[in-house]
């Protein structure tokens, strides 16, 4: 794999740690700055409300901008965000500090995974996507924890200090290893609309949506099922968050060779195991081993989606990939913020901690009718282009090959 992988992975890597440790700072922060633990959860949505709004509008404005540029510049004004949430003076500056860091989110995903499949061959185009995926499910097993820690001893500031650092260390490591790669001819904001409009990219977005919140409805209450549920101590909630990112890891590792073998059989395959898992998960709270091991699993057929939904609304856009590969990463987040509210919505009615795993359950199912739906539409396997291959690895020359549906 090229070395500019590393570079993306890196940049995935502080990405995903700043998106998700705010979590377990929340009490510190509140402390801190004399609020209350709920009206801290806000600083979690003013990200995600900056991932949603910032996606689609960076990558609009970017569409003329070289891709390597592009990167830098996102990268730059996630750094700025997370500076900015360091230095904040109160509640309100934090508040916009989260947005300013979320906004470029779901634009750098989207140009880094057309980059990273322009890096490689056809045939590896998903595993070089997966690849810098893996700094975002690494940041779950390492980063959050690590980060957390910090914020616990030295002040929830000097872990947005150290992500500010990690987003210096990823602009300087984009700079030196991503090629350049000069604009498309046809690249035009245009062209990126009506690509966004193909039924096939609106039903992967839906399926992201509904399928992606099935996670969601169980990892947004995870801690507390940790100590409710399975009856553990509050100190075993790092290791249980651990867990669930070790999952998201193996799930990242295999989802590239099995969406490079066979996207769609991968996609259906990933949102069933996760609709069975989230409907066993109940099951196994009251046996240690069993619900640490569902943890894992659950992790792993979560993320297992990600990949293919990726793959598959990039090739579906055509020779226009950019702003549907970024609006699928607000289709992410609009699935986190669904599926932990519908989530919540199952706890406050009474019925009981672990009912968010069967609410996850059927919106897992209801991702995977989208699917399936959407592959039958697709039979004659038109529009089934791969778009972001180059001729040769690591070239900018953009070369669109049919392929047929089988598989794709």
């Amino acid at each position: 794999m090229p070395l500019a992988l590393l570079a993306l992975a890196v940049s995935a890597f502080g990405i995903g740690t700043t998106e998700f440790v705010m979590m377990g700072l929340l009490p510190n922060v509140a402390d801190d700055l004399g609020t209350s633990v709920p009206t801290a959860g806000h600083l979690v949505s003013a990200y995600a409300l900056g991932v949603v709004i910032g996606a689609p509008l960076l990558t609009a404005l970017g569409s003329r901008v070289p891709r390597k540029r592009m990167l830098l510049l996102l990268m730059a004004l996630f750094t700025l965000g997370n500076l900015a949430s360091a230095l904040a003076p109160g509640f309100g500056t934090l508040l916009a500090g989260r947005v300013l860091a979320g906004l470029p989110h779901g634009a750098f995903f989207g140009v880094g995974a057309v980059v990273a499949a322009r890096l490689v061959r056809e045939n590896r185009q998903a595993r070089a996507v997966a690849t810098m995926f893996l700094g975002l499910t690494v940041a779950n097993v390492v980063g959050v924890p690590a980060a957390t820690a910090l914020g616990q001893h030295l002040g929830w500031r000097a872990t947005f200090l150290v992500v500010t650092a990690i987003g210096l260390l990823a602009m300087a490591a984009l700079a030196r290893l991503v090629p350049y790669m000069p604009l498309d001819a046809h690249q035009s904001v245009g062209r990126e609309l009506r690509a966004l409009g193909d039924r096939q990219v609106v039903l992967g977005l839906l399926t992201a949506v509904f399928g992606f919140a099935g996670v969601f409805a169980v990892y947004a209450y995870l801690a507390s099922m940790t100590t409710e549920a399975m009856g553990l101590a509050e100190a075993s909630v790092t290791l249980v968050l651990a867990l669930f990112g070790i999952g998201m890891t193996l799930g990242a590792l295999v989802a590239g060779p099995l969406t490079d073998r066979a996207l769609r059989p991968t996609l259906y395959g990933s949102l069933a195991a996760l609709a069975l898992v989230l409907v066993a998960f109940p099951f196994t709270v009251h046996t240690t081993w069993l619900a640490l091991t569902a943890v894992v699993v659950l992790g792993a057929v979560g993320f297992l989606t990600t990949t293919p939904l990726q793959m598959l609304v990039m090739r579906k856009a055509q020779d226009a990939p950019t702003l549907a590969s970024a609006s699928n990463h607000s289709a992410f987040n609009l699935a986190n913020a669904g599926g932990a509210w519908l989530g919540g919505a199952a706890i406050a009615a009474g019925w009981g901690w672990t009912s968010p795993a069967f609410v996850g359950a059927v919106l897992a199912v209801v991702g995977l009718a989208i699917a399936a739906a959407a592959g039958l539409l697709d039979r004659d396997g038109k529009g089934a282009s791969r778009v972001i291959a180059a001729g040769s690895p690591g070239t900018a020359e953009p070369v669109s090959s049919s392929s047929r549906a089988t598989g794709s």
